[in-house]
């Protein structure tokens, strides 16, 4: 069975994963040059279910629960799992009671476990949650990794304007925002990389606040990833002062040192999202149509990647048994 697949994002490449290992033949086709042009590259890497089901369906805490052992096997050592922290200013901790009720599989803290748990956030949150199941990883580098491995396994990988012909059996639509399909819409997020060398974290730390709750996530050399915006527009241009002054004093609300960072970087990503914000698998003759990401790509892209390449064998099956009958 042949397949091209457009578009390598995280879910582009989670399907080329997944269908080459049942033995397809892939060809992965990216229309801009390279990785980092996609909403996948701007992505915040938090695999966390639990977090996430506080404001989304229980299908992503179901499905999502799959994603820190698929990458943990796909890309070894890519994924650290420790956890995830919610906290609260004090005038906020009501968000806290709030958050808990609509999650799961957590653990309170006091003053002291938040401290023992983040030392540099010692004496500044007197409660906390923590979700010892949740994991983190860099997206970047696990996009560059996942694409050299479907490479390893023989995935041919083809980057640029000009799609290769390939006489494909089927060919399978990830391109995200760039889809015709009308019931998509368009989800802006704003983030910002900030190199903070007095501030250390072992794990994403999420800030809620009534209006915009905040994550901050850890990366290499005391780099921190802030985000998110979540505003209902197709814009893809600069993030705006306003979203740029909330990111920031949501982290400068969670460690002062903050206020000394550098910003090294704003990003905006358009992601593409249906009606009830879950991914839908479209299957139409000899196209199949992954789409509908939204927030969640990395959390639920190894779930909806192997239910569409167990789709796509399914009907490669069907099709050889009508030509021999």
């Amino acid at each position: 069975m042949k397949v091209l697949i457009r578009g390598a994002g995280v879910a582009g490449l989670s399907l080329a994963y997944e269908l080459r290992k049942r033995g397809a033949d892939v060809t992965l086709f990216e229309i801009r040059e390279g990785l980092t042009r996609s909403a996948s590259w701007l992505a915040g890497g938090m695999l966390a279910p639990w977090c996430e089901r506080e404001n989304a369906e229980e299908d992503v805490l179901t499905y999502g629960k799959v994603s820190v052992d698929w990458w943990a096997k796909a890309l070894p050592g890519a994924v650290a799992k420790n956890g995830t922290l919610v906290v609260a200013p004090p005038r906020d901790t009501a968000e806290l009671n709030r958050f808990a009720e609509r999650t799961s599989d957590y653990e309170w803290l006091d003053r002291v476990g938040v401290t023992n748990l983040e030392p540099d956030l010692a004496g500044r949150f007197t409660k906390g949650l923590f979700f010892p199941e949740e994991a983190h990883l860099d997206p970047r580098k696990a996009l560059v990794q996942l694409e050299k491995a479907v490479s390893s396994l023989g995935v041919r990988t083809c980057f640029g304007p000009e799609e290769p012909k390939v006489d494909a059996d089927f060919v399978a639509d990830c391109i995200g925002t760039a889809s015709k399909e009308k019931e998509l819409r368009a989800v802006r997020g704003e983030m910002l990389i900030l190199h903070a060398p007095e501030v250390t974290l072992s794990r994403p730390v999420r800030m809620l606040h009534p209006r915009i709750p905040v994550y901050i996530v850890p990366r290499d050399d005391n780099h921190f990833m802030v985000g998110a915006t979540m505003i209902e527009s197709a814009d893809d241009g600069p993030v705006s002062v306003r979203s740029t002054m909330e990111l920031l004093n949501a982290a400068y609300s969670l460690h002062p040192a903050f206020a000394e960072a550098k910003i090294t970087e704003t990003g905006v990503g358009v992601r593409p999202a249906y009606a009830d914000n879950l991914p839908r698998i479209r299957f139409d003759g000899h196209v199949l149509s992954l789409n509908g990401f939204y927030r969640h790509g990395f959390l639920l892209a190894p779930h909806f990647a192997a239910q569409a390449a167990e789709t796509l064998f399914q009907s490669s099956k069907e099709t050889t048994l009508e030509t021999h009958h």
